[in-house]
């Protein structure tokens, strides 16, 4: 079992070697430059627990705003992505119950993570494939400001998914997996 600051560590090279190098978020570069992004590692297994430590997160964004966002991870749980599904769905909800609606947003990587209607080995999975399940929790104003200065934020998908369909599986697999 990795510790927690291997975790990080293998976390930091994923999202400077994927996120930023594949340029899937046009937005990350600026604060992995910075260092304001949080990691944040928790070994909870149970949904409660997970939803726990997420509120906590969002607590720490309100207490620091100099950290412009966080990446909680979980490395001991959610091994199905399946399950983790529920855990994104519960974290949105949760959001709107706590009143964050309009402050954070909740963006989801994992593993095996595999988009409606796509087929598990398609390229374009990957990216929001991480090297463990997790939640990125994003101030909104900082995106809204983000977004207001990106030309056609609405074609970063699509432009991300025909990236990882040119670079195809073995590539993007090799690439991810060379972070752990």
């Amino acid at each position: 079992m990795n510790t927690d600051e291997q975790v990080i560590t293998q976390t930091r090279k994923w999202v400077a070697d994927v996120v930023v190098g594949c340029n899937f978020c046009p937005f990350a570069a600026t604060p992995v430059k910075r260092d304001t992004i949080h990691y944040q590692v928790d070994r909870a297994t149970d949904l409660e627990a997970c939803l726990t430590a997420l509120l906590a997160e969002w607590r720490r964004l309100d207490e620091h705003p100099e950290i412009e966002n966080t990446l909680l991870i979980f490395p001991d749980a959610y091994p199905e992505f399946a399950e983790y599904l529920d855990l994104v769905a519960m974290a949105e909800d949760l959001l709107a119950a706590e009143g964050y609606e309009g402050t954070y947003q909740v963006a989801g990587f994992h593993p095996d993570y595999c988009f409606a209607d796509v087929p598990p080995d398609d390229p374009g999975n990957y990216t929001n494939r991480s090297i463990y399940p997790m939640l990125h929790l994003i101030r909104e104003e900082g995106l809204e400001q983000a977004l207001a200065h990106y030309k056609d934020p609405d074609g970063i998908p699509d432009r991300n998914i025909a990236f990882a369909r040119e670079k195809g599986l073995a590539y993007l697999k090799m690439l991810r997996d060379g972070c752990l």
